[in-house]
C-alpha cells in the first residue's frame, strides 16, 4: 500500500511539473510537433511502463528491508544466523533505500532545471 502510495505521489509530482512547463510556453510554439510529443508521452504504454518500473523498483527495495528486518530480528531472537549475514543484509537494505532516494532527487531535480530553462 505504501510503495503504490510513494509512486503515485512521484507521478502526481511529474504531472504537476509537466503541467508548469507547458504553461510557461507561448502559444503557438511548435503547436502540431508539440501534440504529437504529448501524445506519445502521455499515453497509456509510457505512463503504464514508468508507473510500473517505479512500482516494482520500489517493491524490490520494500523487499530487501522486510529481509534485514527479518534476519535482524532472528539474530536477536537467538536464532543461529550469522552475523555476518544479518550486516550484509542490513548494508544491502540501506545501500538499496539511498539508491532510490538518489534517483528521485535526480529526477526531481531535471524537471526542476528543465522548468527553469528560459524558452
Amino acid at each position: 500500500m505504501a510503495i503504490n502510495t510513494t509512486a503515485e505521489s512521484l507521478l502526481a509530482q511529474v504531472r504537476a511539473y509537466q503541467g508548469q512547463i507547458a504553461s510557461s510556453r507561448p502559444p503557438g510554439i511548435n503547436a502540431e510537433m508539440e501534440g504529437q510529443q504529448q501524445q506519445e508521452i502521455r499515453g497509456p504504454t509510457f505512463t503504464k511502463q514508468f508507473s510500473d518500473a517505479m512500482v516494482d523498483t520500489l517493491r524490490q527495495v520494500s523487499e530487501v528491508q522486510e529481509s534485514a528486518r527479518a534476519a535482524s530480528e532472528s539474530y536477536q531472537a537467538g536464532n543461529d544466523v550469522p552475523l555476518t549475514d544479518v550486516v550484509v543484509a542490513m548494508q544491502k537494505s540501506s545501500l538499496a533505500f539511498e539508491t532510490t532516494l538518489q534517483v528521485r532527487n535526480k529526477v526531481l531535480q531535471a524537471y526542476q532545471d528543465i522548468m527553469n530553462m528560459p524558452v
